[in-house]
């Protein structure tokens, strides 16, 4: 293995790290040639249909556990297959949280670099990418490297976000860590106006603050055109009391119905968990005598995702559904970057034409801009080449995750493109974390495809991992 480095800043590589790390390296090599290579692990959350495939998988279940924490420099030591959940535990017990935490509990943090995250500290403190120090990879050519920002690897360390896993896979990370408070107040702003909506993102994103009082959290919630919220959190040293939003009472609901409110720093984090957003619905866990039956543990994102998971295979309520006469239903799952500028225009097209609603935002301006690599070209956009987002420029993640009825003479992915369309025409970009519907001319031009293509070459010269296209448009 070449350039295999321990853990800078102090930090020390643990024992039982290193014997994964050479498990997991001893299994890549075992993999016979042209052998599709997946990791085995108990979470996804990944929304596309995928082949199926009969290997076995690289086992990752030692690679799960958080290294070390130092409160004085404010990092932590983190396998890639670390979840969040477990994560946000270990730095809460110092007083500390990632700068980026994703709303999901089982997403990893490899996953969240790989795959990039968002959340509502995003307008401050840019994608969970931006915030590692070093990155410690087990390449397609089998080698353990180390990539850092700048320097060492650096190609490899800038191409490595939104990459899913075809250049290599995470297996540790050193990331930053800011301090936390006991607790958040929550401010729901409803605004009649997109355009006015919009207006005030601008203004928070400028002054960190709205009606003279700080903003450290920010994120909205659209119910109609006529209809949304922000959702402004600061923190608090103290809390006249807390709202408990992981049994009976739904977050989301309480938007439209309270002007404030108070959350621990543990609930906040994980306040979007407990119903999926609001995606719980969909399961009936929303329905006052079936949440009053359902079992606490179970109202988490995880297990609605294996409900997902068990329908998309056995198809049970679409056939329900088509002896009923109903039509059948596209999967509309998407996240989306819009410029601010572009944004209360592509809502209002968004709510003309695909009936879904709520919609979140999540407002969105990289951390920093990060250096030139050896490998980019002059006509791609730095840092992050295979997810180009100008580092002066604020953006909005628009997300929303539902099905829609297929029209009569319609077909299966129709109105997902429709989106990718008007996600282009509004100079956005659409994370690949579910179904994309591009021509590969276009998709590489959208995803950085000459820097991606020359990191390929020298990280994985064999094409032993599956290209970026094939894996998130052709389903493999």
């Amino acid at each position: 293995m070449r350039n295999l480095a321990r853990a800078r800043e102090g930090l020390e590589t643990d024992t039982g790290h290193d014997q994964a790390r050479e498990r997991l390296v001893r299994e890549y090599a075992s993999i016979p040639p042209g052998s599709p290579i997946r990791l085995r692990k108990r979470t996804s959350n990944l929304f596309r249909s995928r082949e199926r495939s009969s290997g076995p998988g690289l086992d990752v279940s030692g690679l799960d556990q958080v290294l070390s924490v130092d409160p004085v420099s404010r990092t932590a030591a983190v396998q890639a297959m670390t979840t969040y959940e477990r994560l946000v535990d270990a730095t809460l017990a110092h007083g500390l949280m990632p700068l980026v935490v994703p709303q999901l509990k089982t997403i990893t943090i490899g996953g969240a670099v790989t795959g990039l995250g968002i959340e509502s500290t995003s307008f401050r403190n840019g994608l969970p990418h931006e915030s590692v120090r070093e990155l410690e990879i087990l390449t397609g050519a089998g080698e353990i490297v180390v990539a850092y920002p700048s320097g060492e690897n650096s190609d490899l360390f800038h191409a490595f976000p939104n990459s899913y896993g075809t250049l290599g896979y995470a297996v540790r990370l050193v990331i930053d860590l800011e301090p936390v408070h006991p607790f958040v107040r929550l401010r729901h702003v409803r605004f009649t106006s997109l355009e006015a909506l919009s207006e005030a993102i601008e203004a928070i994103v400028a002054t960190s603050a709205y009606d003279g009082e700080p903003v450290d959290f920010l994120d909205g919630t659209v119910f109609g055109v006529d209809d949304a919220y922000l959702t402004l959190g600061s923190w608090s040293q103290t809390a006249p009391y807390t709202s408990d939003y992981t049994g009976q009472k739904i977050y989301y609901q309480s938007i439209r119905t309270r002007d404030s409110d108070y959350l621990t720093v543990r609930d906040y984090l994980w306040r979007w968990d407990t119903d999926w957003f609001w995606c719980s619905r969909a399961f009936g866990a929303q329905n006052r005598v079936i949440r009053a039956l359902w079992p606490k543990r179970w109202l988490r994102s995880d297990v609605y995702a294996k409900l997902v998971g068990w329908e998309s295979r056995h198809q049970v309520v679409a056939r329900l559904d088509h002896l009923r006469g109903k039509p059948p239903r596209e999967r509309v799952v998407q996240d989306v970057e819009i410029p601010l500028g572009r944004t209360a225009e592509f809502l209002g097209w968004f709510l003309r034409e695909v009936p879904i609603v709520p919609v979140w935002l999540c407002p969105l301006r990289l951390r920093g801009a990060g250096v030139q690599t050896d490998t980019q070209t002059p006509g791609e956009q730095g840092p992050w080449p295979l997810y180009p987002l100008h580092p002066d420029q604020t953006y909005v993640n628009v997300g929303f995750w539902s099905t829609v009825p297929i029209s009569p003479g319609g077909r299966d992915g129709q109105v997902n493109r429709r989106i990718e369309k008007a996600v282009a025409d509004h100079d956005g970009n659409k994370s690949l974390y579910s179904q994309s519907y591009y021509p590969a001319e276009e998709f590489w031009a959208l995803y950085g495809g000459t820097t991606y293509a020359n990191v390929k070459a020298l990280y994985d010269p064999a094409s032993r991992l599956l290209d970026l296209y094939a894996k998130a448009v052709g389903g493999r």
